[in-house]
This record gives C-alpha cells, sequence and structure tokens, in this order.
C-alpha cells in the first residue's frame, strides 16, 4: 500500500523537525513548511494525503488558510494544531472546515491515531473512482453518492468537508434508526475516537445549514431526545 503522505505546516522549527521525524518513523512520506506561502507552493507541485496545519501562523492565519482550502473538495484533509484548547476554538476550527482538532501539547501518539481516522474518513481524492452500480443514498431532494463522495440537491453539487460526508453517510446509512453519539462514532472511526460530544453537535449544525430549509426546525436531521440523532427515512426520488 502506497504511504500516506502528510505536509506539516508550523512556523516553529523545533515542532517541525520533531513532527516529521517521529511521522516519518510511523511510515508516513513527510514534508514540512514554515508558513501559508510556502504550503501553497507545496500543494502545487506535489500531492498531499492530509495537512497538519497550525492555527497561529505569520502572515496568513492557519484559521483562514484552513477555509480557503475547505472550499475545493479537491484539497486534502486537515488537522488544525493550536495552543488554545477552548471549546470556542476548537468549535471555530472545525467550523472552518478542519477535519479534527489537536490542542498543543499533545502526545505524538495521539496525532498519528487522528491522522489514521481522518484518512479512514476521507480517502484520498485520486482514490475515489466512481464504480459501478454504486449506492445513491436519497433524502427529499438530496442525493448523496457514495463511490464520488458527493451530495447533490437536483444538480447541483453541495460542497462538503470530509467530516461532514462521514457523518452524513452515516446517518443515510441508517435512516428511521436513532443514533447515539458513541454509536456514530464507532460507525465512522472504527471506535468512539475522534468526536466528542460537542463537536459532533457543531457537524450537525452544520450539516442542517447546508440541508435544511429551516436549520431550527430540521426536517432530515432529527434530534432524538435522549438518544441522539436521526435521519428521516428517504423521501421521494429525483
Amino acid at each position: 500500500m502506497q504511504q500516506a503522505k502528510i505536509l506539516i505546516v508550523d512556523d516553529d522549527r523545533q515542532i517541525r523537525t520533531l513532527l516529521e521525524r517521529y511521522l516519518s518513523q510511523q511510515g508516513f512520506v513527510v514534508s514540512a513548511v514554515g508558513d501559508g506561502q510556502e504550503m501553497t507552493r507545496k500543494l502545487e507541485r506535489d500531492p498531499i494525503d492530509l495537512i497538519v496545519l497550525d492555527w497561529m501562523l505569520p502572515g496568513e492565519q492557519g484559521l483562514a488558510i484552513c477555509q480557503r482550502l475547505s472550499s475545493d473538495k479537491n484539497n486534502p484533509p486537515i488537522i488544525m494544531l493550536t495552543a488554545n484548547g477552548s471549546a470556542d476554538s476548537r468549535i471555530s476550527g472545525l467550523e472552518g472546515g478542519a477535519d479534527d482538532y489537536l490542542p498543543k501539547p499533545f502526545e505524538p501518539r495521539e496525532l498519528v491515531a487522528r491522522i489514521h481516522a481522518v484518512l479512514r474518513r476521507r480517502p484520498r481524492v485520486a482514490a475515489a473512482i466512481p464504480i459501478a452500480n454504486s449506492s445513491l443514498l436519497y433524502f427529499g431532494p438530496y442525493r448523496l453518492d457514495s463511490a464520488q463522495r458527493c451530495l447533490y440537491r437536483e444538480d447541483a453539487q453541495i460542497a462538503l468537508t470530509g467530516n461532514e460526508f462521514a457523518l452524513l453517510n452515516v446517518l443515510a446509512q441508517h435512516a428511521g434508526t436513532p443514533l447515539s453519539r458513541d454509536r456514530i462514532a464507532y460507525l465512522i472511526n472504527g471506535r468512539n475516537h475522534g468526536y466528542d460530544d460537542r463537536s459532533l453537535d457543531v457537524q450537525i449544525s452544520r450539516l442542517r445549514r447546508l440541508v435544511e430549509d429551516n436549520p431550527a426546525r430540521p426536517r432530515y436531521l432529527q434530534t432524538i431526545r435522549g438518544l441522539g440523532y436521526m435521519m428521516i427515512q428517504q423521501e421521494e426520488k429525483i
């Protein structure tokens, strides 16, 4: 199996060196740059499977970079690093399009675990090849294409981050069945790792803003009190 290519974007030379060495020992192909301009040049030259992005950078800040990259579904997933581990910062990072978020200081083993989890949720773009008779999941006017990892409303594609697609796909696969937060985390990651309750609630809120006519009164992504979340049974196909 081809080794995943990881790009570290951090202006701290010591952190770059330590992470580059450790992740290389874990079997990744690792490169490192110090700011957003270097990152952009690197992405133009080489395919990257995942970016480890620091929040505080000279010039363009990490959150702005994350928002810019997440607008293109073909850009690699992002794990954000920050010295501010507050709930507000985590929510801002996730709402900015990050696939995961890790406060400093952290155990390098946890970063490796999160990298593997994100890559499982969001396979490499090059590997996302349409397959014959792919499964299409429908709810209301929406079509979720599991092979293409895309969401459509009629013929218009709706951009999703890797986390958003993984969560929506799990809910659609189990439409009509209430899923607890732990169950959702397990179905996405194969373990109860990668989502805390607040992060999952934020992802649900983001999806509702994308697919609900009135996110305050959701029709498709419903909260089941005391149980978790449920997508309603599919309605008409389009």
